[in-house]
């Protein structure tokens, strides 16, 4: 039995996940950045991590080009940056500032947490890549609440907390 793509995608949406965007500087030296919210933590020891990415387009070319990556983990005041890394425009790093990791990955300021990978696998599963990252730096950033995705809409912490 095969659950139809409009009733999975439905019942995805009403998890939660937070809001990151995977930038990366390929071998030609140009940047690359998109907004990703499957994300996940996989492994202690070693520090792993992973991050999907659609196969066949844009991303997926150039993660597949990339050797090192970032985690930028986006704070509730950053959705504008969220929209811009996943819309089509030309340059997604205009306007945003940026200091180079270690790595050579782009990071974004103001994020509420970064990490800093070397990929050491990647998986094809259906139409996805399950990209694999050794964490070589982690840092803390701004204080702040995380920026929410839930229902097909930006959402924040309820202050109840």
């Amino acid at each position: 039995m095969t659950v139809a793509n409009a009733d999975f995608r439905k019942v995805l949406g009403h998890f939660a996940t937070g809001v990151t965007v995977i930038t990366a500087t390929l071998p030609d030296g140009k940047r690359f950045g998109f907004t990703v919210n499957a994300f996940s933590s996989v492994s202690l020891n070693p520090p792993l991590v992973l991050v999907c990415v659609g196969n066949g387009g844009e991303a997926g070319a150039a993660m597949s080009a990339a050797t090192h990556f970032a985690v930028n983990i986006l704070g509730e005041d950053q959705e504008n940056i969220s929209r811009q890394f996943s819309s089509k425009v030309p340059d997604r790093f205009e306007g945003v500032a940026v200091m180079a990791g270690a790595s050579g990955a782009p990071i974004l300021a103001g994020c509420i947490g970064t990490l800093e990978c070397r990929k050491t696998s990647a998986h094809v599963e259906g139409d996805h890549s399950i990209l694999i990252g050794e964490v070589l730096s982690a840092e803390a950033g701004s204080e702040g609440q995380p920026l929410l995705y839930f229902r097909s809409g930006y959402r924040r912490i309820s202050a109840a907390l």
